[in-house]
């Protein structure tokens, strides 16, 4: 059965910069369809316009998927470009920091709008279009849905409370969508990385040059993870070769939470 996506349809939200682009670029090097979809247009052109002008399997869309008409856009650009979507990898996340004891901090409602309700809002309308296209397949698996979210949903850090509350409600939500897709067989599952070699992360780093040591130090590995090793976790979950998998939140942190060190954020 193998790990392949080729030929599959494949729309990455956040996939202008960081793990979102990796998993692009990577599911176009395994042979399938993939729709880059970002806000940041000058970003995302930048990155992959020479993937758009020399292969006819990658395709751009901007815009903000906090509004609903965007992402119903970005569906019907799907199906123009490709006629069929087959799986939906919800890459676009953001950081902010938190002050719990501020009542007027609005970033819990901001990333719970990022990070959680885009996510919802276009699993939902994909997942129904996935049901529409299959007709009477007898596929086991009509489409996969891979949501990212981070190991920061199972730790406590105040500083970090509206990226933690959101990564653990995209978890819930995980769970919430896999039971009621499984009659149609569409599958939903999740990645929660550690620290990964993100945007974030490098800006973090040049920042903060001891910020590196302190997170090798509290990964059993001893490293940070590449944006590919995620971008392969991912592909795992959306292919056949994770068939009978479903509602899981496949952790890929380098053993991090076996040891827990809670005074070093998780990016």
């Amino acid at each position: 059965m193998g790990f392949s996506i080729a030929g599959k349809t494949a729309i990455v939200t956040g996939a202008a910069n960081g793990v979102g682009l990796a998993i692009g670029r990577h599911f176009l090097e395994a042979g399938a369809n993939v729709v880059f979809a970002d806000m940041d247009e000058v970003r995302l052109t930048d990155q992959i316009g020479d993937l758009v002008s020399d292969t006819s399997e990658a395709r751009i869309f901007t815009g903000d998927l906090r509004q609903k008409l965007t992402v119903n856009n970005l569906l019907s650009a799907t199906l123009d470009a490709f006629d069929e979507v087959n799986i939906l990898v919800n890459a676009a996340r953001q950081m902010i920091p938190s002050d719990p004891l501020d009542p007027d901090d609005t970033s819990v409602s901001e990333l719970l709008e990022q990070n959680l309700m885009s996510s919802l809002r276009l699993s939902q309308l994909v997942a129904r279009r996935m049901i529409k296209q299959a007709g009477d397949s007898e596929a086991a698996c009509i489409g996969s849905i891979v949501n990212l979210s981070s190991i920061a949903a199972r730790r406590t850090q105040p500083e970090l409370l509206a990226y933690s509350v959101s990564s653990a409600a995209l978890d819930q939500m995980t769970r919430a969508l896999a039971v009621a897709l499984a009659d149609n067989r569409i599958r939903v599952n999740a990645v929660a990385f550690g620290s990964v070699m993100s945007a974030s992360l490098k800006e973090c780093l040049h920042e903060n040059i001891d910020f590196r040591d302190a997170i090798k130090e509290s990964t059993p590995m001893s490293r940070i993870a590449s944006a590919r090793e995620v971008a392969e976790a991912v592909q795992f979950l959306a292919s056949d070769g994770s068939g009978f998998m479903t509602g899981q939140i496949l952790t890929v942190d380098g053993g991090r939470t076996l040891i827990d060190p809670v005074s070093v954020p998780a990016h």
